[in-house]
């Protein structure tokens, strides 16, 4: 306690020393600065009167005030913004898990509405609408020159309405319409399913049941699964997933860490970054992974990938991330409205931050884009086999060493290779994550032969810039 006051004082009096010297000048430039923000309130004031008294029709004062505030915010990056009372009331409750919708993630990219995910199981994604996709009209009326909130605004209406948005698609020579109807998005946060004796745990987003569901999901299917011994590995498919809190993303990613570094948060004051550590605990324990991820993975996904990667506890397949490095703080401002405000980013435990820069996967897989014609032409045209092997030979001799256990070990064996192949026709890159885990388990890889106090290597600062990213 008398070292931390010595030290306080030791400042107080170096400042009042500076002060006494340079007074003068710090007094004029600092009344300087302040004349120019007075003369700066002036013009806005100026501004705002000339508006209220000449403006062709008769404004509405508080529309005014607030479109001033959201011009000043969204001025500083796509994700700081103002929240009206109704924003800030479906701000909360998306976090709480429902809403009504379309169910897609946007964000603005060079005045163009851009998707950065569509959500599992709503009618976005139940249309075809991809990540990736631009949206340019909505029933017809060009979204050019709206803001982010103004655009999404056009695509609210009554649960059950239909409206038409128009797509711009690389790929696709001309921009297409596509029909949705507006229904209530009830967020399925977490499903599994149990590939072979893979266990396949899809995350769709980050709110205030993730972590809680995830857990419960993960003991549901190992106890399905017949026990953790019978498990080869662990899925975590966060394709798509824009994100969210960051309290869940840290959650997760503690989910399945024993120890080290989750995620630092480095904000405009050095005394107000913050570093999140593991704890003992891991879910799945020391099973192999795989995180699944693509360039709809967005914020705390990336959190969640950038720890497991980083601690060696995962390996990372599919397609680069969307790269929102950047954390988001609501404050609320009045007792109905609020403010979103990008406070700080976030850095992996390498020490990288990613902003505007993504995740690099391990292994790159693309999810292969088969053209419509071609959909049918996998298709066999005959049921008959041509398949050629000693055992498809007439009087071929019969391998009576094996004992029936052993007979039924190779064939169910079999049937769980068959299985992923077949999935491939369904989901290539999930079907990829699926060998790999086999790749993993038939080398007997485990996270607790990882030592615990394995600290990655700092790989540099990387980009800092505020460039697109996914909203929250």
């Amino acid at each position: 306690m008398k070292h931390y006051l010595i030290a306080g004082l030791g400042g107080v009096l170096a400042g009042a020393l500076i002060t006494t010297q340079f007074a003068g000048p710090l007094v004029a430039q600092e009344t300087g600065k302040n004349s120019s923000i007075y003369e700066q309130l002036e013009l806005f004031g100026n501004v705002f009167e000339r508006v209220r008294s000449d403006y062709v029709e008769v404004p509405e004062d508080k529309k005014l005030i607030e479109a001033a505030i959201n011009g000043m915010l969204t001025s500083l990056d796509p994700h700081s913004s103002f929240l009206s009372a109704n924003d800030y009331e479906d701000m909360q409750t998306q976090t709480r898990g429902s809403f009504g919708g379309l169910g897609i993630e946007v964000s603005m990219e060079d005045g163009l509405i851009k998707v950065v995910s569509p959500i599992d199981d709503t009618p976005a994604a139940q249309a075809g609408v991809k990540s990736g996709d631009f949206i340019t009209h909505v029933d017809g009326e060009s979204l050019m020159g709206l803001t982010l909130d103004e655009a999404v605004d056009t695509m609210r209406g009554p649960v059950g309405s239909e409206l038409t948005i128009t797509i711009l698609r690389e790929g696709e020579n001309e921009p297409f319409d596509v029909k949705i109807t507006r229904d209530t998005i009830k967020l399925t946060v977490v499903k599994t399913r149990i590939e072979g004796h893979a266990i396949i745990l899809r995350v769709s987003t980050f709110n205030d049941e993730t972590y809680d569901t995830l857990k419960a999901e993960i003991e549901k299917a190992v106890e399905e699964a017949g026990g953790i011994e019978k498990v080869t590995g662990f899925v975590l498919d966060l394709r798509n997933n824009p994100g969210g809190l960051l309290n869940q993303a840290i959650n997760v990613s503690d989910a399945f860490l024993n120890a080290g570094e989750i995620v630092s948060t480095r904000g405009r004051k050095p005394e107000e970054s913050e570093r999140w550590n593991a704890e003992e605990g891991d879910l799945a324990e020391g099973k192999p992974m795989v995180v699944l991820i693509n360039g709809g993975s967005a914020s705390a996904s990336e959190i969640v990938t950038g720890a497991l990667k980083d601690h060696r506890r995962a390996i990372v397949v599919g397609e680069k991330t969307f790269g929102k490095g950047s954390v988001q703080t609501v404050m609320p401002v009045t007792s109905e409205s609020a403010i979103r405000l990008t406070t700080a980013l976030y850095y992996t435990p390498s020490g990288r931050s990613i902003q505007s820069l993504g995740i690099q996967p391990d292994i790159i897989v693309a999810q292969p884009k088969r053209a419509p014609e071609e959909e049918n032409a996998d298709e066999p045209r005959t049921n008959s086999s041509f398949n050629r092997s000693e055992a498809d030979l007439r009087g071929a001799l019969n391998n009576d060493s094996i004992s029936d256990d052993e007979r039924k070990q190779m064939e169910e064996e079999a049937a769980e290779v068959e299985a992923t192949a077949k999935l491939r026709e369904e989901d290539y890159q999930l079907a990829y994550a699926v060998d790999v885990l086999k790749g993993l388990a038939a080398v007997n890889f485990n996270a607790s032969q990882i030592p615990a106090d394995t600290t990655p290597a700092v790989t540099g600062e990387g980009s800092v810039d505020n460039e697109g990213a996914a909203n929250e």
